[in-house]
C-alpha cells in the first residue's frame, strides 16, 4: 500500500510545473490607426521565474497569427532585471504586435519559455481570439481564447492547476502568524484525549473532518444563493467581522486566558457531570461538541491569513463560476486540515508512553505561557481596529519579554507550580529549550526603543503605536480624521504621509505628477505589518515610496464612524458609514480584491498602471513593481 501512495505522490509532484502555468496573459488590441491595430499581451510572470526579451535568439516570446499580415516586428516592454549578467523580465512581460485586419479581431497564439534560476522550462503557449474594445483595453480584461473555456478558467489554468495552487496554500498557511498559534492549542485540547488509541484517532479525524466542512460547507451555500438570487452577497462583510471586530476577538482573548491559567495549574477545564455522565454513555461520539468547536474557533481566528485565497474564490463566485470555487476550496481545506489532524493525533500517542518526572505536566505549563503570549494577538487586534490605545507596540513587547523570561526561568527548574516535580537536574533537551527561550528575549529588548523586529513582525501592533523610537518620532497610529489643508492625513509605516481617501490622492497626483500607490491594508491585518517590516524597510522600496509615490492607505477594518458627508451608498442601496466599510467596498468594487495586503498603482487619471499586487516578501518583485509606474 505504502508503494502505491509513493508513486501517487511522486505522479502529483511531476504534474505540478505541467499544470502551473509560467506566465498568465490577458489579450486587448487598441486602434493604431489607417486600418492597423496593436495586439498587446500582457504577461503576469509567476513568482520565482524569468524570461528572456525578444532580443535573445534563442528562448524568446513569438506570437504566431492566425491567417493575419503582421505589421513590422514585434516589441516588448519590461522592467529590467539582471540574472548573472543576463537582462531578464520577472512580474511583469509586455509583447505587443502590430497587424493589419478589417474589424480588428484577431486571433493566434503566443509562445514562450520561462526559466527558474539555471533551469529552464519546456516552451508554452496559449490562444488568443480577442476583438478591439476599449473597456478590455482599459482594463485588460482577460478574453477567452478559442474553442475554450471561460475568461477566468485560461487566465488561471487549467481546473487542475487551481487545485494543485489550492493545496499548496493550504499547506503554507500553516506557516503564517495567525494560523501557527493554533498549533499548541490543538494539542493542548487532545492531550486531555482518552488512553483508548482508536477513540484518539476517530477525535482526530472529525477535528480534520469538521474543519473541511467549515471551510467549504458555508463557501458552497453562499455559491449557491448567490447563484439562485442572481447577485453577488455581502461576503466580504461578514469575514470582515469576524476576523476584526471586538466581539470574537475579545471571545478567543479570554479563551487563551482561561486555557492558559487551567495548563498552568490554577485549575482544570471540566464539563457539568451531567455532561460528563452524557458523555459516557455516548463515548462512540468522542465528545463531538467540543471537537467542532475547537475547529470553528480554528477557522475564524486564523481567516486573517487564510483570506487571500478564499478571498479570490468568492470573487470567482461572483464572476460566473459555479462548481470550480466549490472544488477549489475543498482541495484548499482538506490540506489545511491535515496538519491539525496529525496534531490532534499526536497527543493521543503521548498517552501512551511513559509519564515519569512529570514531564507532561511540563508540556502543559509550557502550552501555558505560550498561549499567554499568543492570545494577546486577539486583544491587540480589537485595540488597533477600535483605537481603544491599551495594547501599543512597547507595551505589547513588555509582555512578551516578562511571559518568555519567566517561561526560560520555569524550563531552568527556577520557577516551579502546583504539580510541579522538583527539578534536581537539568536536562540537555530543557537546557537547550531555555537558551533559545532566552535568546529570543535578548532579540526582543531592542524592540522597545524602536527596533523593527522582522521574524516576529506580523504578531506586534504596528511601529506607528510606539512611543518613542530611538533617533526618530514616529507619529501616534492612524486614525480616521478629517484631511488637513488638502494635505496627507495619515502616517503609516516607516513615517510615510499618506492620504486616507483615493480622490485626495488623486488631485495631488495631477499636481505632483507622481503616480499614487494604493495600499489596501488593515490595522488588524499581520500579513501586512509582516510587509511593512520586511519588504517596504528595504532602502530602496522606502526610498521610491518616499519620494516618488503619492500614498493612499485604505483601512479595511477600521472601526471609525464617518461624517455623513462622507457617506457611501452600494449598488443595492446600502448606506455605508464606517471608515473601514467605505473602504472595503472600494477594494473590492474598483479593485476586485477582498483580503489584505494588496497595493495598486493608478496614474493621475485613476488608471491602473499595472496588475494589483498581493502579499509576497519578495523585494526585488516589489521594486519592479514599483517601476512599472515611474
Amino acid at each position: 500500500m505504502k508503494r502505491y501512495l509513493y508513486c501517487l505522490v511522486a505522479l502529483m509532484l511531476a504534474a505540478v510545473p505541467a499544470l502551473a502555468q509560467s506566465i498568465k496573459w490577458t489579450a486587448a488590441v487598441e486602434p493604431a490607426g489607417d486600418g492597423v491595430y496593436e495586439l498587446v499581451l500582457t504577461g503576469k510572470i509567476a513568482n520565482g521565474y524569468y524570461t528572456h526579451p525578444l532580443t535573445d535568439p534563442y528562448t524568446a516570446a513569438e506570437i504566431e497569427l492566425d491567417g493575419f499580415e503582421a505589421v513590422g516586428d514585434p516589441e516588448d516592454v519590461f522592467t529590467p532585471s539582471d540574472y548573472k549578467g543576463e537582462t531578464v523580465a520577472k512580474d511583469t512581460y509586455v509583447l505587443k504586435q502590430k497587424f493589419r485586419s478589417g474589424d480588428g479581431a484577431v486571433k493566434g497564439t503566443v509562445t514562450w519559455q520561462c526559466c527558474s534560476g539555471d533551469l529552464c522550462g519546456m516552451p508554452e503557449d496559449w490562444e488568443f481570439d480577442v476583438k478591439p474594445s476599449k473597456t478590455a483595453a482599459a482594463a485588460g480584461a482577460t478574453l477567452a481564447p478559442p474553442g475554450k473555456g471561460s475568461a477566468a478558467a485560461d487566465t488561471d489554468g487549467t481546473l487542475w492547476a487551481l487545485i494543485i495552487e489550492a493545496i499548496l496554500w493550504g499547506l503554507a498557511s500553516l506557516l503564517t502568524p495567525c494560523v501557527f498559534p493554533m498549533v499548541p492549542m490543538t494539542v493542548s485540547f487532545f492531550l486531555k484525549g482518552s488512553e483508548n488509541k482508536s477513540r484518539g484517532r476517530f477525535r482526530a479525524a472529525m477535528y480534520g473532518l469538521f474543519i473541511v466542512l467549515l471551510y467549504t460547507v458555508p463557501i458552497s451555500i453562499i455559491i449557491g444563493l448567490t447563484r439562485i438570487l442572481g447577485g453577488a452577497t455581502v461576503t466580504s462583510d461578514i469575514f470582515n467581522w469576524l476576523a476584526t471586530h471586538w466581539i470574537p476577538n475579545l471571545l478567543f482573548f479570554v479563551i487563551f486566558m482561561i486555557f492558559a491559567a487551567s495548563f498552568l495549574g490554577a485549575f482544570e477545564i471540566t464539563l457539568p457531570s451531567k455532561w460528563t455522565n452524557s458523555a459516557d454513555k455516548n463515548s462512540d461520539k468522542g465528545g463531538l461538541g467540543g471537537i467542532f468547536f475547537l475547529a470553528l474557533t480554528l477557522v475564524l481566528v486564523s481567516f486573517s491569513c487564510t483570506g487571500p485565497i478564499v478571498g479570490s474564490v468568492l470573487i470567482k463566485s461572483t464572476q460566473g463560476e459555479f462548481w470550480t470555487p466549490m472544488i477549489t476550496m475543498l482541495a484548499f481545506s482538506l490540506a489545511f486540515a491535515l496538519p491539525f489532524t496529525l496534531f490532534a493525533l499526536f497527543p493521543s500517542l503521548l498517552k501512551g508512553l511513559p509519564k515519569s518526572g512529570g514531564w507532561l505536566n511540563s508540556v502543559k505549563v509550557v502550552l501555558g505561557f505560550v498561549e499567554i503570549a499568543l492570545g494577546l494577538k486577539f486583544l491587540s487586534t480589537a485595540d488597533q481596529t477600535y483605537h481603544w490605545g491599551l495594547l501599543d507596540r512597547e507595551v505589547y513587547l513588555a509582555i512578551w519579554i516578562v511571559v518568555f523570561s519567566l517561561l526560560g526561568f520555569y524550563l531552568l527548574g527556577k520557577l516551579r507550580f502546583k504539580h510541579d516535580s522538583p527539578v534536581e537536574h537539568i536536562s540537555v533537551l530543557r537546557l537547550t529549550l531555555a537558551i533559545a527561550v532566552f535568546t529570543f528575549v535578548v532579540y526582543m529588548v531592542p524592540g522597545m526603543w524602536g527596533a523593527p523586529l522582522k521574524a516576529i513582525s506580523g504578531y506586534l501592533p504596528p511601529i506607528e503605536t510606539q512611543d518613542f523610537v530611538l533617533g526618530s518620532y514616529t507619529a501616534p497610529a492612524a486614525q480616521a480624521e478629517a484631511p488637513a489643508a488638502g494635505g496627507p492625513t495619515l502616517t503609516i509605516a516607516h513615517g510615510l504621509k499618506a492620504y486616507d481617501n483615493i480622490d485626495d490622492a488623486l488631485a495631488a497626483s495631477k499636481e505632483t505628477g507622481k503616480p499614487v500607490f494604493v495600499d489596501i491594508t488593515g490595522l488588524g491585518c499581520v500579513n501586512c505589518r509582516e510587509m511593512e517590516a520586511r519588504v517596504w524597510s528595504d532602502p530602496k522600496v522606502l526610498s521610491l515610496l518616499r519620494d516618488r509615490f503619492i500614498i493612499v492607505a485604505l483601512y479595511n477594518d477600521d472601526k471609525a464612524k464617518l461624517p455623513e458627508s462622507k457617506w457611501v451608498t452600494t449598488s443595492s442601496g446600502k448606506v455605508l458609514k464606517g471608515v473601514g466599510r467605505v473602504n472595503a467596498y472600494i477594494a473590492q468594487e474598483r479593485f476586485g480584491v477582498s483580503s489584505q495586503p494588496n497595493y495598486a498603482l493608478l496614474g493621475s487619471d485613476g488608471e491602473l498602471l499595472a496588475p494589483v499586487r498581493g502579499y509576497n516578501l519578495s523585494i526585488d518583485g516589489f521594486v519592479d513593481f514599483l517601476n512599472q509606474a515611474l
